[in-house]
């Protein structure tokens, strides 16, 4: 793998060092290559790692066999990479567990940040708009999902940080791009980026203990009028949720205004997955769901932190899960979906948005 962008890591589970010896099985059978540190490491793997090719095979028999919604078809995920030992890393980055995140009190309490709490994420989240805008820089015709995947991973550790998704219940890679019918969680591949395409880029990052979230849909050459309209009323719907986020706004408010836009849009909302904490954890307290009439208990305070984060659809609101790789949610009829998402703070006389665009960001391709 080229210097430039780092290396990968050693596939047996108690290494952490950097890899580039290639399983000669894996090529061999057309694999996304596994990598290891040194022959002795990948001996003594070996028994488990054998397993791992029968695996792929019975997960390309399932592929084969999936009923999938849409055209989108996924490429081949390549292995995890490789993060400096100098970086601070959270519990997952071995074990694929947050099991501390999601036994901590702040799975039912809101905490209000310290003023060097928010400083520090607000230090986190110049790293998260940085790296989104590099990888939204990289966005055209062509690029591979996995190539943007690398870039985000190389501006994350070059600044120090890591990249939340990062083997968090085993997910492989630095951050999660979304293609077209794919509403969230999809996983960098090999696939490349095609002109008409729209594609989600989600960037997390843990510095200085906590966690930032943000993403953005972006356009992959000209793309038809609908997705343009798709797109440009997912970001909008963002903006009027922010709009009444100030201290004694009812989180459950949120959901309201998103889905009172967006059935006006003749457009739906998915109900799913939700906004949610963030801060120390990476997902916490409190849950914002996006759409109408939901029961989010509780009230915006001051030093709150959470993200807003609607995923719009064309179609149904309903979506199905990639059962071969558990991760990959999927609009149920095939049709597209958008999605923005921002890190917000609670203040004194309103909010602070911590992950805004800046002046030298990449424009985004409506007018805004």
């Amino acid at each position: 793998m080229d210097s430039a962008i780092g290396t990968y890591i050693c596939q047996t589970i108690d290494c952490s060092k950097p890899a580039t010896l290639q399983c000669p099985t894996c090529i061999k059978m057309a694999l996304a290559p596994a990598y290891f540190c040194d022959q002795e490491c990948f001996k003594r793997y070996w028994p488990i790692h054998k397993t791992f090719h029968k695996k792929q095979e019975e997960q390309e028999d399932q592929k084969n066999k999936f009923k999938f919604t849409g055209p989108l078809r996924p490429g081949k995920i390549s292995a995890r990479l490789f993060v400096p030992d100098h970086i601070k890393k959270p519990e997952w980055y071995l074990s694929g567990q947050p099991t501390e995140e999601m036994k901590s009190k702040l799975q039912q309490v809101v905490d209000c940040k310290t003023p060097e709490d928010i400083q520090k994420m607000r230090d986190c989240a110049a790293i998260g708009r940085g790296a989104l805008d590099a990888g939204h820089a990289a966005v055209k015709p062509g690029v591979t999902t996995d190539e943007i995947d690398k870039i985000v991973h190389k501006y994350i550790i070059d600044h120090d940080a890591y990249p939340s998704p990062l083997n968090y219940n085993g997910f492989k890679k630095s951050l999660c791009t979304s293609v077209n019918e794919v509403i969230c969680h999809g996983i960098p591949d090999d696939r490349p980026l095609e002109n008409g395409d729209i594609v989600n880029l989600d960037v997390s990052v843990y510095y200085k203990g906590f966690h930032i979230d943000l993403n953005e849909t972006y356009f992959v050459g000209e793309v038809s009028e609908s997705s343009k309209f798709l797109v440009e009323k997912a970001y909008t719907c963002l903006q009027k949720a922010i709009e009444i986020c100030k201290p004694g706004t009812m989180y459950r408010d949120v959901g309201n205004i998103i889905e009172k836009y967006i059935s006006e849009n003749g457009l739906a909302v998915n109900r799913t997955y939700c906004g949610h904490g963030v801060g120390q954890l990476f997902h916490c307290a409190p849950t914002i769901p996006h759409y109408g009439k939901n029961k989010a208990p509780g009230f915006m305070k001051p030093g709150h932190t959470f993200t807003i984060e609607p995923m719009i659809n064309q179609g149904t609101h309903q979506d199905i899960l990639w059962t071969f790789d558990n991760w990959t949610a999927v609009t149920a009829d095939g049709q597209r979906s958008a999605q923005f998402e921002h890190s917000i703070l609670i203040t004194e006389g309103g909010c602070e948005v911590l992950t805004a665009r800046l002046p030298t960001s990449p424009p985004l391709d409506f007018k805004i």
